[in-house]
């Protein structure tokens, strides 16, 4: 099932929405489109273009498990004249499996314009080049996502780098790249420092803020977007990485930060 197909579901009922099997991630939905669902249904609720996403936080609080119907529910905060501040769950059963907060503001006129562009050192791939569909062991939602390395190594190959760099897109490309389909890609990637142990582990990301620099995607060239991760630390269980997104002109879309607790 294609992802703008997923979206379809949140515009036409958010209160029954079914994910297929081969969006998981392990046991559960894939974090990146459960969070892409959340936004998508508070767009459909904000209604006004002019307000786009500036920052979001996501708590993944408990498995939110595929074939199974579940709700979003999203409660309007606050509301100004340049911004709207939403709290939005999605609810199977009796449980709250993800929920976030997110801040939506108008563009507006500044004195100040200060851009940041990334040094690309490579130009995009022609395909993806990651891990194959390995039954048991390749995450179900990879087969919708190309991924391509620059830097660093595939995961639990007990490698000595804590970063990637490298390329992301959907392999069957939306009409148009939205904010939600960003959304979803980032978190596409596995978390850095899985590629420093021997051999499979559990990992499971617990929360996760994204700001976003750039209002407006239409002007930009999206056929792949560059992904750039740094682990800050990682001890007593928990990894903090720190992220930055662009498009392929090198122009900065969004950052990116988590905290993935290892259980290994």
């Amino acid at each position: 099932m294609h992802i703008d197909t997923l979206f379809e579901q949140v515009v036409n009922d958010p209160s029954t929405i079914i994910v297929p099997n081969n969006w998981t991630q392990g046991r559960t939905v894939f974090g990146g489109l459960s969070a892409s669902l959340l936004l998508k249904a508070m767009f459909q609720k904000i209604k006004d273009e002019t307000r786009q996403l500036r920052t979001i936080n996501i708590h993944f609080t408990a498995p939110l498990l595929a074939e199974q119907s579940f709700s979003i529910v999203d409660t309007l905060l606050a509301q100004g004249k340049n911004t709207t501040s939403m709290r939005c769950e999605i609810i199977q059963g009796d449980r709250v499996c993800v929920s976030c907060i997110a801040t939506f503001g108008k563009t507006k006129a500044s004195k100040l314009t200060m851009k940041s562009e990334l040094d690309l050192k490579k130009a995009p791939p022609e395909k993806g080049k990651f891990i194959p569909q390995i039954p048991m062991v390749t995450p179900k939602f990879l087969r919708h996502v190309d991924l391509a390395i620059d830097e660093g190594g595939l995961p639990f190959l007990g490698g000595s780098q804590s970063h990637y760099k490298g390329w992301m897109r959907f392999k069957q490309k939306p009409e148009q790249i939205t904010t939600c389909h960003v959304l979803a890609l980032i978190d596409a990637w596995p978390p850095a420092v899985l590629q420093m142990f021997k051999g499979p582990i559990p990992a499971s990301t617990m929360t996760w803020n994204i700001e976003f620099t750039h209002s407006d995607l239409t002007d930009l060239p999206l056929d792949w977007l560059n992904y750039q991760v740094e682990t800050l630390q990682a001890d007593e269980g928990y990894a903090h990485t720190e992220a930055k997104i662009c498009a392929t002109n090198g122009e900065l879309i969004a950052l990116s930060r988590q905290c993935v607790a290892i259980f290994g």
